[in-house]
C-alpha cells in the first residue's frame, strides 16, 4: 500500500514538473536557478495537499466540535486568503532550496580540499542505513529550534511587532496558521531551513518534515475542543493546548498568556517551564488596541501596518530589549511594565481595556463556549 502511494506521488511530481514547472522556468529563463524542477513540483504538490486537508478535514472539525461558537466567521475569511497566498508561495521549503547552493557549493575550496561538509547527522556512524531514525532525530532538533525561535518572537519587541499580527485574530481557526507578516515568514523560513542544512537532511526529507509540521500547526490552530488526552498532550501539541497560547491578556493574571510555545512537541514547554494545562477555553486575540486593529484590515493593509510597527520597534532602543511591549504613538514600543495592567495600552492610545471589563473570578471559572465575544468574559478591546 505504502509503495503504491509512493509510486503515485512520484508520478504526480514527474507529471507536474514536466508539464508545468519546467515550461514556466524555461519561459522565465531561470532553468535550475530556483532548484531542481522536481523539487519545486513537490513543493507545489505539498501546498495543494495542505490546502485540501485544511478544507476537507480540519474545517469540518470546527463545525462538529467547536471550542468557541461564533455568530459568524467574518474574521476568518482573511486568514483563508493568507493561506492561499503563503502555502503556494512563501514557505520554508523554498528557502531550503535557495540555501542549498550555499550549503553545497560546487568546487568549494578548490581541488584537493576534500568532500564538502554533509551535515551533523552524517557524523553519526551508519546513519544513512537508518533514514527514519535520521528523520526522527532531525525533527526533534527542528522542533526544538522552532520552540526557541517562537519564544524569541514573543520576547524581542521588533520581532513581536511582526509576529503580533498572527496573534491579533479573535477567531483563531484552521486557516490562522498562515496569518503572518511576510517579512516574518522570510525570517522564520531561513532560520528553519538553515537548521535543515546544518543537520544535512536532503530536500525530500525536508519536504516531508515541512508538510508534517505545517499540518500539525494547522490542526493546533483549529477551533475545536478535541485534543490528545491527558497523556499524549504531555508529548504533543493539540488544539486546546495551543489555543491557550493565543488567549487574550487576563489583567488579573497578566503573565498567563506567556505559555505553550511548542510546534509539534509539548515536551519543550514542559521541560522549560512554559506549559499550561487545565484552563477553560478562553477568548483569543491581543490586549493591545494598536495590534487588535488588524482585525478590521485586509491582507495588504495588515502587511503595511505590521511593517510600521516593526520599523517603530526596530529603530527604538526599547525595540531591542527583551520584554513584553504594546505600541503607542508612531508605532513605538512601550514596555508593558510601565503600563497599568488593567489598561495594557499606552496613555496615548484611543481605546483602553477598562477595569470594569475584566472578568470576575466566578466568570473566569465558567466555560466560555458559545458566549458572545462582547461579554465581560471576553475582556475584548475595541478600536
Amino acid at each position: 500500500m505504502l509503495e503504491a502511494v509512493a509510486h503515485c506521488w512520484l508520478r504526480a511530481i514527474d507529471w507536474l514538473s514536466a508539464h508545468a514547472v519546467e515550461p514556466v522556468l524555461a519561459l522565465l529563463h531561470l532553468d535550475t536557478q530556483l532548484g531542481a524542477p522536481d523539487d519545486i513540483a513537490e513543493a507545489l504538490l505539498i501546498a495543494a495537499l495542505q490546502i485540501a486537508i485544511i478544507a476537507c478535514v480540519l474545517r469540518p472539525l470546527e463545525t462538529l466540535a467547536p471550542a468557541e461558537v461564533w455568530k459568524d466567521r467574518a474574521l476568518t475569511r482573511v486568514d483563508r486568503r493568507f493561506t492561499l497566498i503563503l502555502v503556494a508561495g512563501l514557505n520554508p521549503l523554498f528557502a531550503f532550496l535557495a540555501l542549498t547552493p550555499l550549503a553545497n557549493p560546487e568546487g568549494a575550496g578548490g581541488a584537493g580540499v576534500g568532500a564538502p561538509f554533509q551535515g551533523l547527522l552524517h557524523l553519526i556512524p551508519h546513519i544513512d542505513a537508518h533514514p527514519w531514525l535520521a528523520f526522527g532525530l532531525y525533527y526533534v532538533v527542528y522542533d526544538l529550534s522552532y520552540y526557541w525561535m517562537h519564544r524569541a518572537q514573543h520576547a524581542i519587541p521588533w520581532w513581536w511587532a511582526l509576529h503580533s499580527m498572527h496573534h491579533s485574530q479573535r477567531q483563531v481557526n484552521c486557516w490562522t496558521n498562515e496569518r503572518v507578516s511576510w517579512l516574518d515568514v522570510v525570517l522564520q523560513s531561513f532560520v528553519l531551513a538553515a537548521v535543515g542544512q546544518l543537520m544535512g537532511v536532503d530536500v525530500g526529507q525536508f519536504a516531508l518534515l515541512e508538510l508534517a509540521s505545517q499540518l500539525m500547526q494547522e490542526l493546533s490552530h483549529t477551533n475545536t475542543r478535541l485534543g490528545f488526552g491527558r497523556i499524549l498532550e504531555r508529548l504533543l501539541v493539540g488544539p486546546p493546548f495551543h489555543r491557550l497560547h493565543h488567549m487574550r491578556v487576563d489583567p488579573s493574571r497578566p503573565n498567563l498568556h506567556n505559555c505553550n510555545y511548542g510546534q509539534l512537541l509539548s515536551v519543550w514547554d514542559n521541560l522549560f517551564g512554559t506549559a499550561l494545562y487545565g484552563e477553560p477555553v478562553r477568548p483569543t486575540g491581543v490586549g493591545d488596541p494598536v495590534v487588535d486593529a488588524d482585525n478590521g484590515r485586509g491582507v495588504m493593509a495588515m502587511q503595511w501596518y505590521t511593517l510600521r510597527r516593526f520599523w517603530g520597534a526596530f529603530t527604538s532602543r526599547d525595540g531591542w530589549k527583551p520584554q513584553e511591549v504594546a505600541f503607542g504613538e508612531s508605532y513605538r514600543p512601550v514596555p508593558v511594565s510601565r503600563l497599568d495592567p488593567h489598561t495594557f495600552a499606552p496613555d496615548t492610545a484611543v481605546t483602553t481595556l477598562r477595569r470594569d471589563m475584566a472578568p470576575s473570578d466566578e466568570e473566569r471559572r465558567k466555560p466560555l463556549v458559545g458566549r458572545d465575544e462582547a461579554g465581560t468574559a471576553g475582556a475584548a478591546i475595541r478600536t
